[in-house]
């Protein structure tokens, strides 16, 4: 802690030497997400406009400090806007971290950084209210909100923000697909505190099974762990489970150490099938050498105090099988406040919350939405092909050639990206080769009919985006430049032109850069699939693991926090206490 107050002090009084640290650490390889050393944390927020005339500032609400919340607090200019934040979570947390919390393997807070450290160091004013997002009336633009601190503190929880401007970003709970008995007896990976439970539950079932009372049939049943969802949480979960007790576990408990099973259950046919295949398979071909069993092609359909009972898809077998702790890990639903909020602007009928490639919420000026609890709509080209036909078409001879085309081409790669992904998948290096007719003769002109039919088959490259933390950071990144810009961009708009109106888009749209992910397997081992069809596997993809999970930590403090777990994990191995 002096030393962290020495550095601290010296920014403060040298603001000059925030950069060189800064410059230090990109050079090193570094990537940050927050630095404490920035200097315009360290002069404050600058002094309030007195003047009477300048018009009060547009109020913007945030619901939420996860990923997308937190990264675009991270990039907006506050001084611009009256900044409100609301979340029931007065942190931020690494949830990539989750897996490695359940075991010891780091702690909780050392994942987790505090929301006001984090506001405190912005450029303006940004306040926050530990509370949860009742419901959003969209026709009088307020949110109403209530506390979830203890009733046994004096005065109302309940309270309204009226807003210039929504930004929901409070992603998404735990998918159970209304599967009987699984909100009763499983346990979720959603929140550090679901973490917390998990670890207390994996020493009971231990410290149960090796008491004298009980026979060998129990023991194997408390000793059995099963994971539902062969994504990468589910799989990182149990490496991590398998590390711990080959370990560490295994020294404390040596009584049960032959009861010990841990089963992954998959509906699809492979495990991280979002993954490259040879992924995949590593995956697979490594739990079965460590013992862990693999069930794909699997349905849950109920769980209860003691058993799983799952049906085969191939044969339709119903079977149920004894367990000591469940984990339920298969993907993400909307939350109850943001499906009443779709039922007011007509998306009732959607499975998700739907956005523009801005990010606004279709149907609301003034709201937008990031992360989880959203999905971008991508506009498709056929929607589009005539007013597009009509803008290229300069001469209005009604056909088109290949320079007319050209003429408008960068617009529409900006405004339609699956126009890019199309040419780049057929290997498309000339766009003579659209104009070819079915017989594969070249064409000088072509109307409008041979125009849809040469695009026809591009809408077929949209993709929705994952739901991780990796998109949503992207988006508040984004949408923060968008506030930050907003009155520049509304006088000189930077968007591709609207080939259905008049004037260009005052924005560039949303675009996702994907970086690689990664799936921890246990044994010091990893996979990695990265930009460019590069796919890594084994310990030196660890390391990389490591490296870059250091780097994205929100603050030096929990970066710190982080390498010190992993090095105490090294040298004394992970704590069995039950806290």
């Amino acid at each position: 802690m002096r030393f962290a107050s020495f550095f601290t002090r010296a920014f403060q009084r040298h603001p000059s030497c925030s950069k060189i640290l800064l410059l230090c650490t990109l050079s090193g390889g570094g990537l940050l997400s927050y630095s404490e050393s920035q200097s315009e944390s360290i002069t404050g927020s600058p002094a309030s406009n007195t003047n009477s005339d300048v018009p009060a500032k547009k109020k913007v609400i945030v619901l939420g400090t996860g990923w997308g919340g937190t990264s675009f607090l991270k990039d907006l200019d506050a001084s611009l806007y009256d900044v409100q934040v609301v979340s029931p979570c007065n942190y931020f947390a690494f949830t990539p971290l989750l897996p490695s919390v359940t075991c010891g393997t780091v702690e909780a807070r050392s994942i987790v950084e505090p929301v006001r450290n984090m506001v405190k160091k912005r450029k303006g004013d940004i306040k926050f209210w530990e509370a949860e997002c009742l419901k959003i009336d969209h026709a009088n633009k307020t949110v109403l909100c209530r506390s979830n601190i203890g009733n046994n503190l004096v005065g109302s929880g309940e309270f309204s923000l009226e807003y210039d401007y929504l930004v929901v970003a409070i992603g998404a709970q735990v998918n159970t697909f209304n599967t009987p008995g699984v909100k009763e007896h499983c346990h979720f990976l959603k929140e550090v505190e679901d973490a917390q439970k998990i670890r207390r539950a994996v020493i009971d079932c231990f410290e149960k099974a090796v008491l004298p009372s009980l026979s060998d049939e129990e023991r194997r049943t408390n000793l059995h762990f099963v994971v539902v969802g062969g994504g990468p949480t589910g799989v990182e979960f149990a490496a991590e489970l398998h590390d711990h007790f080959q370990e560490d576990l295994v020294n404390l408990y040596p009584s049960v150490k032959d009861f010990v099973n841990i089963t992954v259950i998959q509906s699809g046919d492979h495990i991280l099938n979002t993954f490259d295949e040879r992924i995949s398979l590593f995956a697979e071909e490594k739990f079965g050498r460590d013992g862990i069993k693999v069930q794909t092609g699997r349905r849950v359909i109920s769980v209860d105090d003691k058993n799983i009972t799952m049906k085969a898809k191939s044969t339709g077998e119903i079977y149920s099988v004894p367990h000591g702790l469940v984990i339920w890990s298969t993907g993400i639903a909307t939350r109850p406040v943001v499906r009443d909020f779709m039922e007011q602007i007509g998306q009732g009928k959607r499975h998700v919350l739907a956005t523009n490639e801005w990010l606004r919420v279709k149907g609301c000026e003034s709201v937008y939405a990031i992360g989880d609890c959203s999905s971008i709509d991508q506009q498709k080209i056929m929607d589009d092909i005539s007013a597009i036909f009509e803008a290229a078409d300069k001469d209005k001879s009604g056909t088109l050639t290949v320079a007319e085309l050209k003429d408008v081409l960068d617009d529409i790669i900006v405004r339609y990206p699956q126009f890019e992904l199309y040419l780049k998948s057929k290997h498309i290096l000339d766009l003579s080769t659209l104009w070819k007719d079915s017989e594969g003769n070249y064409r000088e002109e072509i109307d409008i009919e041979g125009f849809k039919m040469a695009l026809s088959h591009m809408d077929s490259q949209m993709k929705s985006l994952p739901a991780t933390a990796q998109v949503a950071s992207q988006q508040g990144e984004y949408l923060a430049r968008c506030f930050n810009r907003m009155h520049q961009c509304e006088e000189h708009p930077e968007g591709p032109r609207r080939f259905k109106g008049s004037g260009r888009h005052t924005f560039l749209p949303f675009r996702y850069k994907h970086f690689g992910q990664f799936a921890p397997l246990g044994g010091e081992q990893a996979a990695a699939e990265l930009p460019g069809d590069w796919v890594a596997m084994g310990h030196s993809t660890q390391w990389l693991w490591y490296s870059v999970y250091a780097s994205k930590q929100v603050s030096w403090r929990t970066r710190m926090l982080v390498i010190s777990d992993w090095t105490r994990r090294f040298i004394f191995g992970r704590d069995s206490s039950r806290i």
